[in-house]
């Protein structure tokens, strides 16, 4: 397991908390790192107002859901990685 800053990265046996205040996220001291994905940003892309927003939360929601998608692959052992590389 790793920690940064007192957070795990993942623990797939801690699931994301879902419809929180403001005050219930900033009390949840035992998510992860990669529950911070569901829990708020994966959520910022249906909170933007203007058009520019809009279109740079599609291609940053891209971005997240692509890392997410690589590192629970990788967390399941099913792609490994030497340099840019796939074994």
């Amino acid at each position: 397991m790793v920690v940064v800053k007192g957070r795990r990265i993942h623990n797939p046996d801690i699931k994301p908390m879902t419809n929180m205040n403001k005050a219930d996220y900033n009390q949840n001291h035992n998510s992860t790192s990669i529950n911070h994905f569901y829990e708020k940003l994966l959520l910022l892309k249906d909170m933007m107002n203007t058009e520019t927003a809009k279109k740079m939360a599609m291609h940053r929601q891209a971005v997240m859901e692509d890392f997410l998608e690589e590192f629970m692959a990788e967390w399941v052992g099913e792609k490994r990685y030497v340099g840019s590389k796939i074994l």
